[in-house]
């Protein structure tokens, strides 16, 4: 039953082959098993679980199951789901039990799925590799010592090991891309603004996007399509008419299904920086590609280079002003002992930020200061504005760009966590994606080493039914995707 997808869930729902307590205890019982080696999971409340789990299956019995009907799925915990604990993986949220449900919570639970657990994350969103939270690093469960990548590494690893069918994920500078990439998942960031960021817990508003984790881009389209809608309650939110991103999927298609697809391939995503083992299996994933029947194109992104400085200006400064809220007054950490007002500001944030996230604001309040605006935000905004200039000109050219997702695979826990440079330089292929607002997918294509090689697809605006169709055929050509980690099959 772990090894189906959602639609084939769907369908052992439908028949009554198994039934929705049945699956939710099934997963429930796998996180009780496996999570203490993970540290996937921050939270899990079986009592609630298993009640959502009843009322779906009595949806179930009057005929009015949906597609994720019954279908336990974890979540990020950056997303407020009300009477759970929302920790934002920090201190500071640590007793924060969420009063309302974010608009994607409430989708899915208007949808009849299950909210499984809350899954650990880096600090805010802040970390590549899920080593920042104040509940401990995620491990990756295809090799314990190393990273899953972040921000989302708690819902790559609740996914690749099987201890949830599906999860969500936000994205800011490739944090669902970039996990899915590590742990053998397909992952994506739809277009800025597809996707309602309300209860979603800010850390840089202009980049912030959620989207899905799961297997396969099939998975993803039956996610991204209870997920993607309109919310009058988030200014970021785009009013468009409902698409079904699984279009493509679902088209019936035959030797050369991609004929006439043209993928543009950047020269700078093929330059130095990614390793000779990744770079080797991006060049096998073209060739597939071409023998389903597209062509490639060179394109050109010069700006790109300077996508990770621009990003670690902008992406602070916002963190700054987004951050403001949580001085220990209303709610979250309080310092327990203080003289006054200022002190109890400055001691409540000391003690329930980490070092990242101090990091962090403290980058963003410098750029944002007197004497440095001009010179550091605006300047990093016109470079913003020259990143999506070139890819308006590459997608005149081409339909979708492709290059690795990440420079290496998963490195060791603390590898680098004395260098937060290179801990940065671990975005470089995802982050002009989220400056530039477009959408991205992840997908499997690999392994060097015996650890997971993602490959990245990057679409036009509006994009996400053709990515996940090209990503779809992709998969239905190849096996990676359904390769799992062996040691958690019991």
């Amino acid at each position: 039953m772990i090894e189906r997808s959602l639609a084939d869930l769907a369908r052992a729902l439908a028949t009554k082959e198994i039934s929705s307590v049945e699956l939710t205890r099934l997963y429930l019982d796998r996180i009780s098993r496996h999570n203490p080696q993970l540290n996937a999971f921050i939270t899990v409340d079986p009592a609630s679980s298993l009640a959502q789990a009843r009322a779906a299956d009595e949806r179930l019995a009057r005929g009015e199951g949906g597609p994720l009907t019954g279908i336990p799925l974890a979540h990020k915990d950056i997303f407020c789901a009300q009477g759970w604990l929302t920790t934002c993986g920090s201190r500071m949220l640590s007793n924060f039990v969420s009063p309302y449900d974010a608009a994607v919570i409430a989708r899915f639970k208007a949808a009849g799925a299950v909210l499984l657990g809350k899954t650990n994350m880096d600090e805010f969103a802040m970390g590549s590799s899920n080593e920042t939270s104040f509940y401990g690093p995620v491990r990756n469960p295809w090799e314990l010592n190393c990273v899953p990548g972040g921000s989302s590494g708690g819902s790559a690893a609740a996914v690749a090991a099987r201890l949830a069918p599906a999860a969500t994920g936000t994205d800011t500078g490739g944090s669902i891309r970039q996990p899915a990439a590590l742990c053998n998942l397909t992952g994506m960031k739809p277009t800025y603004g597809v996707v309602s960021r309300y209860g979603m817990i800010a850390f840089a508003s202009s980049l912030d996007q959620a989207g899905p984790l799961a297997r396969s881009a099939a998975d993803c389209a039956v996610l991204l399509n209870a997920m993607a809608g309109f919310d009058e309650r988030d200014s970021t939110s785009l009013e468009r008419p409902t698409e079904d991103y699984g279009r493509d999927i679902n088209t019936a298609t035959g030797d050369k299904p991609l004929t006439g697809l043209r993928i543009g391939l950047p020269a700078e995503f093929f330059g130095d920086g990614g390793s000779p083992e990744v770079m080797q299996l991006v060049d096998a994933a073209i060739a597939d590609y071409r023998r389903l029947g597209a062509e490639t194109v060179a394109v050109s992104l010069p700006s790109m280079g300077l996508s990770v400085a621009a990003y670690y200006v902008i992406a602070p400064a916002e963190a700054s002003s987004n951050l403001a809220r949580f001085d220990g007054v209303r709610y979250g950490h309080r310092a327990p002992q203080y003289r006054d007002l200022e002190d109890m500001y400055s001691k409540s944030r000391a003690q329930g930020f980490g070092a990242e996230v101090k990091r962090r604001l403290l980058i963003g309040t410098y750029v944002l200061s007197h004497g440095y605006y001009d010179a550091y935000y605006l300047q990093a905004q016109r470079i913003r504005r020259l990143i999506a200039s070139d890819f308006a000109a590459a997608f005149r050219q081409c339909d979708v760009i492709i290059g690795p997702t990440s420079p290496s695979t998963a490195f060791r826990l603390g590898e680098k966590a004395a260098d937060p440079v290179q801990m940065y330089l671990s975005d470089i292929y995802t982050i002009a994606v989220n400056l530039a607002g477009l959408p991205g997918i992840s997908i499997p294509c690999g392994f060097a080493g015996g650890l997971p090689v993602g490959l990245q697809l990057i679409g036009n605006y509006f994009d996400e039914a053709r990515l996940l169709g090209t990503a779809h055929r992709y998969q239905q050509a190849t096996t990676w995707h359904l390769q799992h980690p062996d040691q958690f099959d019991d």
